[in-house]
């Protein structure tokens, strides 16, 4: 059997205890190294779960993806994720590689940022497509994500923005920061989005030094909410009680550009 298994999103506590379970009868565990990362590094895990654990790059799940499968028809093998193993990036050509080798695979899920984000209080049902910022550099600047964030906002839906991280060869990785993204965004905003539309910054999600801030797209971008992961959504319509929760988050004077369209919508 070869398993797929959420991680969750803060430190080594908190994989399922299915999920623990089934990493110490494994035969071999692998940790997948390029979507996001914990609060601890891998020898923090390893002790916890006492086991040894086989890091997987993309190169080698994208290109060597029939060394983690092997033997997986005779013994149990475990592909870890952190968040959940379907969450920010999907798995689909592994599950689809080991189903056509007539591997059985067996899903264990866990949290991941795209249902823990409901902790700044906006409703996850008003929640349109999730995009993806990545770093810029001097000549390559995408502005694709941007189509999606005005679709979403032109249907009153928030934007959950996941922020790219970035290496130079030889560099350690380098993860983006709210606050970065925002500077971004503020050289390409157009309307329905301007530098006072709403926004909130998120951080280590799930930590608990977890962070959270909501203000303007101009706020965000000096705001500083210390080491990764860093997260941001785009808000669209808001419901006064989605306003009363960002209040939890913001300064006296961060949510004064809201306005009321209606009885029970707030626009920024």
């Amino acid at each position: 059997m070869l398993y797929f298994i959420g991680l969750g999103l803060g430190d080594a506590k908190d994989i399922t205890v299915k999920g623990l379970e089934v990493i110490k009868g494994c035969s071999r565990v692998y940790l997948e190294a390029y979507t996001s990362i914990l609060t601890v590094g891998k020898e923090a895990l390893e002790e916890y779960y006492g086991r040894e654990l086989l890091l997987a790059d993309r190169d080698m799940v994208e290109q060597e993806a029939d060394e983690i499968l092997k033997g997986a028809d005779v013994s149990d093998v475990a592909f870890l994720v952190v968040g959940d193993p379907f969450g920010a990036t999907t798995h689909s050509d592994l599950v689809l590689r080991a189903v056509n080798a007539g591997i059985q695979y067996r899903v264990i899920h866990n949290a991941s940022i795209l249902n823990a984000v409901g902790c700044c209080g906006l409703q996850l049902y008003s929640f349109g497509e999730t995009v993806s910022i990545v770093f810029w550099t001097d000549n390559w600047k995408p502005e694709s994500f941007y189509d999606k964030i005005k679709g979403n906002r032109d249907m009153g839906m928030h934007t959950l923005c996941l922020l790219g991280a970035g290496r130079k060869i030889y560099e350690p990785p380098r993860f983006m920061t709210v606050a970065q993204a925002a500077e971004q965004l503020l050289e390409i905003v157009q309307n329905p989005i301007t530098e006072e539309t709403v926004c909130v910054g998120l951080a280590r999600v799930g930590a608990d030094d977890q962070a959270i801030q909501a203000g303007s797209l101009r706020e965000m971008a000096s705001c500083d909410l210390g080491g990764p992961l860093h997260s941001m959504i785009i808000t669209g319509h808001l419901h006064p009680l989605e306003v009363d929760m960002l209040r939890l988050f913001s300064g006296p004077e961060s949510l004064k550009g809201l306005k009321m369209t209606g009885s029970s919508t707030y626009i920024s």
